[in-house]
């Protein structure tokens, strides 16, 4: 059976991630991750925190600690949350540690002896007023494209180009704020990316299944030529660079972070003698690897990344399929975590169960477009899905059967030609939303469960066994047992999206819920739980909201 490797954009260090973050790689990975397991594959589900570059230095001089303190208090906080939160990776890496340092030197190392990498005297940011050369991050001005005045010297947020510092208009120190800025000269060293644009281009073109967001971004880049890439900054935290001269230098942060996706399989591996991470990163057919990310981390990981992995002629796996999102917004507005605008993962916590902020996300995920986040919008799915569908169809079936049965499920009367067509438009269903997740269709899946919930409602709203049990109790009795198999399925069905509620119910049926099965046989379905065995009601899942519950997190947040 085919073994699925599956990586998360890593979140960067400094600060907690807003729920944009969440959305658009960390908690899709989460669900297909689980949807594999399921369905019975073997899953390797890596992530981590990126703990290099311009931001965490400027957060951590912020504070006045040192700056490997600082990524170490913050990475245990997003790690937390993520726990808090469901995701269910196999490891949670940090890209400051020894393996990512030293993988990231071998792969440098051969890069540069196979003649892809050069060493260039290019001109520079220098601040007078900061005394010091300005690396990318450390110097903002005015996209000479869009004209978002916030544009960083790597990259516009705001329209996703990727920029030189000389590009940006009425540039300024990130540091000091100072505009005095003057360009030097100074020795740097360049990937060659123009070494490699027929292999990619054949890579990506063998690959019409992604997403045309993606495929976009990626042939835009190749269409309008390849420019080769500086790999080295003048910061004192980050990856040293292995070669004499540039000694004091690191890598640019773009150039470690993704191949701490590969560190992180060797942590994992190092942690129990029975794991290999070959058997990941140097396999072939038997695995598929699936990367998420948002659609501006889409050219490293299509362009960047892979020329990285190709160069340094080691036989590691490039992605198979790569799942790029959209942005969520907010109030129309973007997300954003340097700006301190949005809602935040902490503080979501603090306010709902995480199952509610999972399951609005991935069924409203910005997969073709843009996602807005608005309270009513949030509130109104939230109530009508979880609390008035799902939440309603486990209550009211198991506190009748509880009520008119006892805590065991009957075992009289006799199912008919309506249980018949019911597992018949189940096992559909089922199968449709098997297909969706396979798909990486996420709100698609998100719709079909939807359905699993309605077609259980429906069925006991028309069965009506307190109806039933006044003239014919076996029917009833078979009524009521059927009603019980559909809140398993149900919950089956949505475990992926909301994995708490789901064990919960699950776990009030009797069900062991360390290894959740698929369903997809409908008849099988409908008579897994067998007559006899004890169950409960479980607590409330999902109490009704309203946009009270949520107004406290429409500010901006504070800094830190």
């Amino acid at each position: 059976m085919t073994k699925y490797l599956i990586t998360s954009a890593l979140p960067y260090v400094n600060g907690v991630k807003h729920l944009g973050n969440l959305a658009g790689s960390l908690l899709p990975a989460d669900i297909h991750a689980r949807f594999r397991r399921q369905t019975g594959h073997e899953v390797l589900f890596l992530c981590g925190t990126d703990e290099h570059g311009t931001p965490v230095e400027l957060a951590a001089r912020a504070e006045g600690i040192p700056v490997s303190d600082y990524c170490a208090r913050q990475h245990a906080v997003q790690a937390d949350i993520y726990r808090c939160f469901g995701l269910s990776f196999d490891h949670f890496s940090r890209t400051s540690g020894a393996t990512n340092r030293l993988l990231t030197q071998k792969i440098f190392q051969r890069l540069d002896a196979a003649g892809h990498i050069e060493a260039r005297t290019i001109r520079q940011a220098y601040s007078p007023t900061d005394a010091r050369f300005l690396p990318d991050r450390y110097i903002v001005g005015t996209c000479p494209y869009c004209g978002s005045t916030n544009a960083r010297g790597d990259q516009c947020e705001s329209c996703t180009r990727v920029l030189d510092p000389e590009n940006l208009l009425s540039p300024r120190s990130a540091i000091s704020g100072a505009a005095d800025i003057e360009f030097r000269e100074t020795r740097h060293l360049f990937l060659k990316l123009s070494d490699f644009d027929r292999k990619l281009r054949r890579w990506i073109e063998t690959h019409p299944e992604w997403p045309l967001l993606v495929r976009s971004i990626a042939l835009k880049w190749l269409d309008e030529g390849l420019r080769d890439r500086c790999i080295t900054r003048d910061l004192t935290w980050g990856v040293p660079v292995p070669r004499p001269g540039f000694e004091d230098k690191v890598f640019y942060v773009w150039f470690d972070a993704p191949i701490g996706y590969i560190a992180a399989a060797l942590e994992w591996s190092e942690a129990a003698p029975e794991r290999d991470w070959r058997a990941w990163w140097e396999s072939g057919d038997d695995i598929r690897y699936v990367q998420f990310l948002a659609k501006d981390n889409v050219p490293f990981h299509t362009i960047s990344f892979p020329a990285t992995i190709l160069g340094s002629g080691l036989p590691l796996k490039l992605p198979d399929t790569i799942k790029g999102f959209n942005w969520l917004t907010f109030d129309g507005g973007k997300f954003s975590t340097s700006g301190q605008h949005g809602i935040f993962t902490d503080t979501a916590l603090t306010l709902l169960p995480a199952d509610t902020w999972r399951w609005w996300l991935a069924a409203n995920a910005p997969e073709s477009a843009d996602t807005d986040f608005t309270v009513e919008r949030f509130v109104d799915g939230v109530n009508k899905d979880l609390a008035d569908t799902f939440g309603n169809l486990v209550n009211r079936c198991l506190v009748f059967a509880v009520a008119t049965f006892g805590a065991t499920v009957p075992d009289s009367g006799e199912t008919g030609s309506t249980e018949h067509k019911l597992a018949a438009d189940l096992g559909a269903c089922l199968r449709r939303l098997r297909g969706h997740h396979e798909a990486l269709a996420l709100r698609k899946a998100a719709e079909e469960v939807r359905v699993v919930w309605r077609l259980a409602n429906a069925y006991f709203t028309k069965a009506a066994p307190w109806s039933v049990v006044k003239y014919d109790r076996d029917q009833a009795a078979a009524i009521v047992r059927t009603g019980i198999n559909l809140v398993r399925v149900a919950a089956l069905a949505a475990w992926p999206f909301i994995p708490t509620a789901s064990a919960e119910v699950l776990r009030s049926l009797g069900e062991d819920v360390q290894v959740v099965p698929w369903v997809e046989d409908g008849e099988r379905a409908l008579a897994s739980i067998p007559a006899g065995r004890s169950f409960r009601v479980p607590s409330l899942l999902f109490r009704k909201i309203s946009t009270a519950d949520v107004t406290p997190i429409v500010a901006c947040r504070p800094p830190a």
